[in-house]
């Protein structure tokens, strides 16, 4: 993923330095959790049931996530061999060695512990299952590059981020809000976990020779860099071609059609990564793909409200 920072040498005695933790929170990627807390509060208030403080409870909550995530990626690619000098894409604070590994897992776990706070007030309004959600997600957050057998690296990383980044993001912060689960917030969560996962396969086409040698399987690994950007292209299209299911399945009125100002950026990346698998041109590809789900999540959430 994406990083806002620029690489500084690494000192011979790690210790706190701003910018090599700005470094690992890799900023930009923290715009895919604010997409889908923006859309589920617009399907909640269509529905009568929007509240402010558990909707700005669940945008904090999955910042939080997101940026242990970044942590928990940065020392466990770099533990497994996945992130060496040979790395084409932006520096990692544990590669660089500006964050030592210890330091890194610190952060991680104290991340995760204010996540857990943000989640005590959640599960006080939503009951249980959003303690079923949290666990699920720290889980999924660890277990995507560390563990015994890290899905990321087994091909399900591109599955598990629609659930997390889609699904469970937008019917979870629905639900915290409304009590409920509707089919609505299903279908909108669809989009936006289809964006947040070509954000991903981005980055995956991009590092597919190193994985590669690091024995990291993901699936632009398996299938192949063509299959990866096809991948991409389906990923995209498909969060457009919902649109006339929001006007005709849920009811919504033409407004719902807004993402479609998205588009012609949406285009021209879609170009972009279909013909090319240069770092230098998937880099900036990485981080664009992710502003462009935020903005389509902010125009549906709009449509959707208006």
């Amino acid at each position: 993923m994406s990083s806002d920072v620029p690489a500084s040498p690494a000192p011979e005695n790690p210790g706190f330095d701003r910018n090599a933790w700005l470094l690992a929170a890799r900023p930009r990627t923290l715009a895919v959790a604010v997409g889908p807390i923006a859309v589920a509060t617009a399907v909640a208030s269509s529905e009568g049931g929007a509240r402010l403080l558990p909707a700005l409870a669940a945008l904090l909550g999955a910042v939080l996530l997101q940026l242990g995530s970044n942590f928990a990626n940065d020392v466990f690619d770099f533990e497994k061999g996945a992130d060496t000098d040979d790395r084409v894409g932006p520096p990692r604070a544990t590669q660089l060695g500006l964050l030592t590994p210890a330091q890194m897992k610190q952060g991680m776990w104290c991340v995760f512990g204010a996540a857990v706070l943000v989640g005590l007030y959640l599960v006080y309004v939503g009951g249980w299952p959003i303690v079923a959600i949290g666990v699920a997600s720290i889980v999924a957050a660890i277990t995507y590059t560390g563990g015994p057998w890290p899905f990321g690296y087994h091909g399900l990383g591109d599955v598990m981020v629609f659930l997390f980044f889609g699904i469970v993001a937008v019917v979870g912060a629905f639900y915290v809000q409304t009590l409920a689960a509707t089919s609505s917030a299903l279908l909108a969560s669809l989009p936006v976990g289809a964006l947040a996962t070509a954000t991903l396969v981005v980055n995956n086409v991009r590092d597919r020779e190193t994985d590669i040698v690091a024995g990291k399987r993901t699936m632009a690994v398996r299938l192949g860099a063509r299959g990866g950007r096809l991948e991409y292209v389906a990923l995209v299209s498909f969060a457009y071609w919902m649109l006339p299911i929001f006007h005709l399945v849920c009811e919504r009125s033409l407004f719902v059609y807004l993402p479609l100002l998205s588009l012609p950026r949406a285009c021209q990346l879609l170009d972009r990564v279909y013909r090319n698998d240069d770092p230098a041109v998937l880099n900036p590809a990485l981080g664009a793909t992710a502003q462009l789900g935020l903005v389509y999540s902010v125009l549906l959430a709009i449509g959707w409200w208006l």
